[in-house]
């Protein structure tokens, strides 16, 4: 007997980072291709992570461009990303700082003497504690643009910033949805 096939649509992680993308992005005129080349990724990733995202009712296409759903992103961001896409912590590396050892957050919070977190990356120029970054482009997506990059390093507080870095993040993103 065959077993039935679930269909069920869930999100990715690309899915999230595409858009924490599109609010990096906020206001413009975006393509696929455009879209696609600013956050590192192919343009059928792109096309199925905007799908996804509708699906869940996170986006809505007004005109033909894609549009975050502000009331379900910002309850979906401050209160099941974090669960849906854990942070997951390794050793020491090299890489790109994030969470509280990025902007905006390294200017409210003083640096510890426990080592950073950081995306492990290549081109990174810290050292500390490596964290999985949300898609494996991001860190390279975000040296090219500092908007994605805050974004990506307030939800990194999110998930895995104890309550001060959560707090400070919750209240970085309210003033920018």
């Amino acid at each position: 007997m065959r077993r039935p096939v679930n269909r069920q649509p869930t999100l990715k992680s690309q899915d999230f980072y595409v858009l924490l993308a599109l609010l990096a992005r906020r206001g413009e005129v975006l393509t696929y291709p455009g879209l696609a080349a600013f956050a590192g990724l192919s343009m059928s990733e792109v096309h199925g992570a905007l799908k996804r995202a509708e699906l869940a009712r996170l986006l809505a296409f007004v005109d033909g461009q894609p549009r975050i759903i502000t009331p379900a992103f910002k309850e979906f961001l401050l209160h099941g990303a974090r669960y849906a896409f854990p942070a997951a912590r390794g050793t020491m590396a090299g890489g790109v700082p994030t969470a509280y050892a990025a902007a905006p957050l390294n200017t409210l919070i003083a640096p510890s003497a426990d080592p950073p977190p950081v995306w492990p990356y290549a081109e990174g120029s810290v050292r500390g504690i490596a964290l999985t970054p949300l898609y494996p482009s991001a860190p390279a997506a975000a040296l090219r643009s500092p908007a994605l990059y805050e974004n990506l390093a307030l939800f990194d507080a999110l998930r895995m910033g104890n309550v001060r870095e959560r707090n400070l993040a919750e209240k970085l993103f309210e003033e920018r949805l």
